[in-house]
Formats: C-alpha cells, sequence, structure tokens
C-alpha cells in the first residue's frame, strides 16, 4: 500500500476514534457551534500547511520553518499600514507583499546560498518572529479590523467567511495547478529525483524559488485573516503553526522525501488536528499535551514514511 493511502486511511481511523472519545469525555463537542469553531481555527493553519505542502513535495529537503514567523511579520506589516491611514487594502497588500518577499528570500538562500532548508528557514523563522517582538514590544496593535469585520467574523449558514472565500479557492486553484498545469509534473519530478529534472530542462531553482514565494504569500494571507478576525496584529500569533502544518502535511500524504502526495487530504488533516485541539480545549486538557500529541503524529507520519520506503527497496 502506498504512503499515502496508508495515512489516509489512518487518518480516518484516528477520526473515528476522536469522535467516539469526545462523545464520551465532552458530550459538548456535538454542537453545531463546533463545527464554525473548528473551521474559524482551520482557515490560519490551512493556508499555512498548503504552502508547506507543496515546499514539501518539492523534495530537496524542502521544509518551510518560518511560516510562523512569516504569519507574524506579515501581520504586522499589514497593521502598520493602516494605522499609517493607508487603508484596509493596503494593509491586505502589505501583507501579501511582506510574505512573498520573505519567502522569495528564502528560496534564494536555499538556490543560490546552497544552504539547507531546514537550517535556512529555522533561521530566517527566528528572525522574523524576533524582529516582530522586537518592534511592537510583545503587545498586539490593535485597532485595525475597521472595514474587515465582514472577512473576519461573518458566516454563510455555519461556515465563516473567511474558510469558503480563501481557504477553498486557494486549494482548488492549487489542485488544478498541480492536476492540469505544468506546474504538478515539475513539482513532482523535483521532489522525486532532482537531478533527472534538470537533465530534463526543468528550471529547479527558479521553480523552488517559486515555490517558497507561494508559502510566503499563503502565510501572507492567513495573517490577513488573522488580523481582519482578531481586530489586531498578534506578535506570537504564528507561533507553533511550524509544527502544526508540517504535521498536517505528512498526515495528509506528502511524502517526507517529495514527489509524492496532493494539497486535498492536507486540508484534511487539517481539519483533524483543530477538531483534535478543539475537543481537547473542551475536555480542558493542558496545552501542552495538545502540542505533545501533535509532536507524536508527527513521528508517527515520518515512520510510516520510512516503513513503505523499506520496503520498497525490499521489492
Amino acid at each position: 500500500m502506498r504512503s499515502g493511502a496508508l495515512k489516509l486511511l489512518a487518518l480516518l481511523a484516528l477520526w473515528i476514534v476522536l469522535l467516539i472519545g469526545f462523545a464520551v469525555l465532552s458530550p459538548g463537542f456535538f454542537r453545531f457551534t463546533t463545527v464554525t469553531s473548528v473551521l474559524q481555527f482551520s482557515t490560519i493553519l490551512a493556508l499555512v500547511t498548503l504552502g508547506q505542502s507543496l515546499v514539501v513535495l518539492a523534495g530537496g529537503g524542502g521544509i518551510d520553518l518560518s511560516v510562523g514567523g512569516i504569519v507574524s511579520l506579515a501581520a504586522l506589516a499589514m497593521a502598520a499600514a493602516i494605522t499609517a491611514g493607508l487603508g484596509p487594502v493596503a494593509g491586505i497588500v502589505a501583507a501579501l507583499l511582506c510574505g512573498t518577499l520573505l519567502g522569495i528570500g528564502n528560496g534564494l538562500l536555499i538556490t543560490r546560498l546552497r544552504i539547507v532548508p531546514l537550517i535556512a528557514t529555522l533561521a530566517s523563522g527566528y528572525v522574523f518572529a524576533g524582529f516582530t517582538v522586537a518592534v511592537t514590544g510583545g503587545s498586539p496593535v490593535g485597532g485595525i479590523g475597521a472595514g474587515l469585520e465582514g472577512l473576519g467574523r461573518g458566516a454563510v449558514w455555519l461556515v465563516p467567511t473567511h474558510f469558503l472565500a480563501i481557504v477553498v479557492p486557494a486549494y482548488a486553484i492549487a489542485r488544478f495547478a498541480l492536476g492540469a498545469t505544468p506546474a504538478g509534473p515539475w513539482v513532482r519530478a523535483i521532489g522525486g529525483n532532482e537531478t533527472a529534472a534538470r537533465l530534463t530542462g526543468v528550471p529547479v531553482d527558479r521553480a523552488r524559488i517559486a515555490i517558497y514565494a507561494i508559502s510566503g504569500l499563503l502565510a501572507g494571507l492567513a495573517a490577513v485573516v488573522a488580523n481582519a478576525w482578531l481586530d489586531s496584529a498578534r506578535p506570537n500569533i504564528g507561533q507553533n503553526l511550524e509544527l502544526q502544518s508540517l504535521t498536517a502535511a505528512l498526515l495528509g500524504g506528502i511524502a517526507i522525501t517529495g514527489g509524492h502526495g496532493g494539497v486535498i487530504a492536507p486540508l484534511a488533516a487539517v481539519l483533524f488536528l483543530v477538531s483534535l485541539q478543539t475537543g481537547l480545549q473542551l475536555a480542558n486538557v493542558n496545552t501542552i499535551w495538545q502540542v505533545g500529541l501533535i509532536g507524536l503524529l508527527l513521528v508517527l507520519s515520518v515512520l510510516v514514511d520510512r516503513i513503505v520506503l523499506v520496503r520498497r527497496h525490499r521489492t
């Protein structure tokens, strides 16, 4: 059985066990308002996970540990534009531009300076997050949600507006691009065998820079949603997004070695993770245990990849 299929079956089984457990431990989980809450919290993680999935899919040891820092810094850029009197549209543009440029910077570090992605993005993530805290003093920048209430807190029936207006189109576009344009074969070719991709004429370095730019752009979108929802730019808004997005990507069938996987299953993994966190919060489980469980899921995902890879080599 392929790694992706095995992970999806495991994810489905875990989800069933999760629902049964919450039915016993926290009956309040099964309310209509919980659906809205899960989707509300899922938007930011879903956008960051989409970028992370593309980075990992492209292989080359690809990983983006700077996504949390990019979200925080892009949120600050948006707040700076709005508090300067430029308006919400300029604020959104500032966040998207900031995220994209930071992503391009990561791509250049990796492709031009040949720094290992893990080190490059870990270092840049610390720089981005540290700069945000230094500028704000660790305090939120408030009063920036005017004109964005519909995006941040609106809903269509039980579904938040930003989930419908941003997450669904983003994943649909990514699914189309990977399945019906040259981008899909290129990304998978780079992830499967970078040397072979270069020999066949694929512009590997430019493609990798573009992928990190997209990851940064999606992190900027996440910052826009966060600011509109919370009516403030919080310097810690990106905390733990690196671990969560990587876990969701791998749980969703993206091979850690690259080259295999899609973008729809990671969205299901995001909903699973947020459902898990929501249920644990309702059951009054300490946040430390929640982070620990996500770390455990990440280890299990990598272990599944390793088992499948060993079996392939044996056959």
